[in-house]
């Protein structure tokens, strides 16, 4: 049985997370790499920085599958007069050490976020909300817990089951409110505030939530607003996602590849 080459890894790939799903100023698809040689060893982690690109090159991966652009605002064409976003040195420099260790570089991004299953359902099947469906437009989902659980007990549950940073889990709200239902953006989703509010939800998960945003919301009648860290959220992704290119792989007829998860967490915050 023959592995699959690099060209064939993206494809099957973008047949689960099409690059025409992605938001507008994303920038998904393929980063660099040759994409004619055999994908063998596939390495997958949230973001590409100096810590998970040295991990990937230690293990010998020649493919790396990220969330999050390496390259994002920097490759965006600027507008007439405007001159374009410069390329950081250290990501010019992670660029050449993927390059020369002969790896190819996949982003999937805001199209992953769309998918189904995506980034979402990671984070719902993490939590074990069961009845799960997706809010309207496709982004985020709305669960239900097994059984009522009161907001401090939900609030712990979350933190037990994804890996939270330093800052662990944060909660508006009283901590004895019951929560059943439960709106959850992997990821960051106070742009769901709006929507959240007209789905009858006891809670909504997400992260990157801010002081302005998060009372304003409130005080419009928005449920109780769970964050949950930006990498935590995510995380639970990258597994799925491995998974499932397991499994169509196999259904195509390649030989497995190995596959290794990082556990390097890249959440900035260190000290509180």
């Amino acid at each position: 049985m023959n592995s699959a080459t690099a060209g064939e890894v993206v494809e099957i790939l973008h047949r689960r997370y099409p690059p025409e799903t992605a938001q507008e100023w994303d920038r998904v698809g393929v980063a660099l790499g040759d994409l004619s040689g055999s994908a063998k060893r596939i390495y997958f982690a949230v973001d590409v920085l100096p810590e998970t690109v040295a991990e990937a090159i230690e293990w010998g991966a020649d493919f790396f599958i990220s969330h999050h652009p390496l390259f994002l605002f920097e490759l965006t064409e600027a507008a007439p007069g405007e001159s374009p976003t410069p390329i950081a040195p250290w990501k010019s420099q992670l660029a050449v050490q993927l390059e020369v260790s002969g790896a190819v570089l996949l982003t999937l991004h805001t199209n992953a976020d769309v998918a189904n299953p995506g980034v979402s359902d990671a984070l719902a099947q993490a939590l074990g909300l069961i009845n799960v469906v997706e809010m309207p437009e496709g982004l985020g989902r709305v669960g239900e817990v097994v059984r009522p659980v009161p907001l401090q007990k939900f609030v712990e549950q979350v933190a037990r089951s994804i890996p939270v940073g330093i800052n662990g889990v944060r909660s508006t709200g009283d901590p004895q409110q019951l929560i059943k239902r439960v709106a959850l953006c992997g990821g960051s989703g106070d742009d769901r505030f709006e929507i959240v509010q007209g789905l009858g939800v006891d809670a909504y998960l997400t992260s990157d939530l801010k002081h302005h945003r998060v009372n304003e919301a409130l005080a419009g009648g928005a449920p109780i607003l769970i964050d949950g860290g930006h990498f935590a959220t995510e995380w639970p992704w990258l597994p799925q996602a491995a998974r499932l290119l397991a499994e169509d792989l196999q259904e195509c007829g390649y030989a497995q590849p190995e596959m290794k998860i990082s556990e390097i967490s890249t959440d900035p915050w260190r000290v509180r």
